[in-house]
């Protein structure tokens, strides 16, 4: 009978022979672990994480179904706050553990690592979901514990919401009297409770552009415009600001973003169309005209222009690019061969 570090053949006449298994599946564990050793000394002790990294990966190569040397890389990315790549190691590490009947304190570990990733960045709703998958996984007192402070902090999350949804609604009330002072003050409680909001961020800025504070009104859309790139009511705020900032080229650019989002939107092509005419205007601020000239792809467009002077005739056909030549042009910054 062959014993655990043997196995049996059979060749083709079914005679049997016993041979002793190479020892290299073990070397290659033995290694891995290793690796994984060192990577818990650069995290531990050091708190070199991008070096324990390094390691758990080698582990992982020589290792690939062992879930905890996963774990193990995704604490030290959650240790990074790399959120993103703890999420998907995590998953990684459960697909891993399932298929190869990993104990459940391993896949409740990845399932709370996965919630501390949401609760670090306050998204209490999903770092609660994630912790009662742990706890169906493995119940322990730290999962309970977790449970419990996360619930309290969405409560508190939710309230907070409602208050902003009161002040936002307060800031739209005094707007509508035309006291955009106090308008601006409620809608800062609101983004104080809900920094997430672009519309109140998009409120705000309509305010400030009514008491001609253009360059706080530009900062709002902007910020509206990054939480939200598809509200298009956030480019014609900030089109209307850099307008009245002078900066013709780029009000153009925001307005032509607008009529990207919607096609329709006629207050979009109206306005677009006075920055184009206007980008020629003698009264052009300097810094405006500075800032064109700058652009890396202006910059891009003059080179090829002076090598070949007829490249410019496709870059013309975009109405943004027109403009800014023209206003290069006329302005007498640049020149046509």
């Amino acid at each position: 009978m062959a014993s655990k570090s043997e196995q049996v053949f059979s060749d083709s006449q079914g005679e049997e022979t016993i041979y002793r298994r190479v020892p290299e599946e073990k070397s290659r564990e033995a290694e891995a672990l290793r690796e994984k050793e060192l990577g818990n000394d650069a995290y531990q002790k050091n708190r070199d994480f991008k070096t324990a990294i390094k390691h758990y990966e080698k582990a992982i190569e020589l290792d690939p179904n062992n879930i905890a040397y996963r774990l193990n890389r995704a604490a030290a990315y959650l240790a990074q706050k790399e959120f993103d790549k703890c999420v998907e190691e995590c998953k990684a590490a459960i697909k891993v553990g399932r298929e190869n009947n990993a104990d459940l304190k391993q896949i409740a570990k990845a399932f709370r690592f996965i919630g501390n990733c949401y609760k670090d960045q306050k998204d209490y709703e999903e770092a609660l979901k994630y912790y009662k998958l742990s706890q169906s996984e493995c119940e322990t007192e730290e999962i309970v514990k977790l449970i419990k402070e996360a619930g309290k902090q969405l409560e508190e999350v939710e309230k907070e919401l409602k208050q902003s949804l009161v002040e936002k609604e307060k800031g739209n009330g005094f707007f509508k009297q035309g006291n955009f002072q106090q308008a601006i003050e409620h809608y800062g409680e609101a983004i104080k409770r809900n920094p997430k909001d672009a519309k109140v961020f998009s409120n705000r800025a309509a305010a400030y552009f009514k008491l001609e504070k253009y360059q706080e009104a530009l900062d709002d859309s902007d910020k509206c415009i990054e939480l939200d790139p598809t509200f298009v009511k956030g480019y014609l705020r900030k089109g209307a600001s850099l307008k009245c900032l002078k900066r013709m080229s780029e009000a153009a650019e925001a307005y032509n973003k607008a009529k990207e989002l919607d096609p329709t939107n006629e207050e979009a092509k109206a306005e677009f169309d006075k920055c184009i005419a206007e980008t020629g205007d003698p009264q052009v601020d300097p810094e405006e005209i500075e800032r064109i000239l700058n652009e890396p792809k202006i910059q891009q467009i003059i080179k090829e222009m002076k090598a070949e002077p007829k490249s410019l005739l496709k870059h013309l056909q975009d109405p943004v690019i027109a403009g800014k030549m023209q206003t290069l042009l006329e302005n007498g910054r640049i020149t046509i061969p």
